[in-house]
């Protein structure tokens, strides 16, 4: 197992809107906003997910998989001068993020099929997509957006997010066109997910926070969600 200090825990929520405005108001007194936030405290996040013709990483999400992975690009508020390619692993309860910056340039071809130059790039994350697209036949599979709330707090690495208005471009396989819109991915697009990470421990004041009534933690995923339609 790798070292254990690269995991963090991930806890997920479906809240009501009521719930939100009631825990951002209480978050807001002891959390920061995110510096790469806008005047309202929010971002557009637009992340590209890879999966193969037999839905493997939708598959083992579906089946619980207890270790997996999934690779997916992102990138925020439409603009193209910071690209991400990003492996998100999940072990048990714990999960852990890989991360390389790429080039707009390798973004498209990447997009477009051209992936020999990733056999032999500096970036040993694109060197490993490359190897799992050829004998996993991993592919770009659909594009999820979604806008973002995160705040945090420096005891125990925590960040806390809000994500809304979640959309798919599952029909829609020109991936980079910025007047795309999609379709919602959820069943009550007012309704938004609640994310919690964190390193060894979650401070008491952020538990009080979270803590409302009917709020239970499930297995939510944006890519299994917005995959529901086909």
């Amino acid at each position: 197992m790798p070292d254990e200090k690269h995991y963090r825990h991930e806890l997920k929520y479906s809240v009501s809107f009521a719930d939100y405005i009631s825990m951002r108001a209480r978050l807001r007194a002891v959390m920061e906003s995110d510096p790469h936030a806008d005047a309202n405290g929010r971002y557009l996040v637009r992340s590209i997910y890879f999966d193969n013709s037999d839905d493997k990483v939708l598959r083992e999400k579906i089946d619980g998989t207890n270790n997996r992975e999934k690779f997916r690009i992102r990138y925020y508020n439409d603009d193209l001068s910071y690209i991400a390619l990003e492996k998100k692993t999940k072990t048990g309860r714990l999960c852990t993020k890989e991360s390389a910056v790429i080039r707009e340039e390798e973004f498209r071809r990447i997009l477009s099929g051209d992936v020999l130059f990733m056999r032999d790039h500096d970036e040993a994350l694109l060197r490993e997509l490359h190897a799992k697209m050829n004998y996993q036949r991993l592919k770009p599979r659909l594009l999820v957006s979604y806008i973002r709330e995160p705040y945090v707090y420096k005891a125990g690495n925590v960040r806390v997010t809000f994500d809304s208005k979640i959309r798919t471009s599952l029909f829609d396989r020109e991936f980079i066109n910025r007047k795309m819109s999609g379709i919602s991915a959820t069943e009550t697009p007012q309704d938004m997910i609640l994310e919690i990470k964190y390193d060894a421990f979650l401070p008491e004041i952020i538990q009080d926070i979270i803590q409302v009534p009917e709020l239970r933690q499930e297995a939510f995923s944006k890519y299994g969600v917005s995959r529901r339609f086909g």
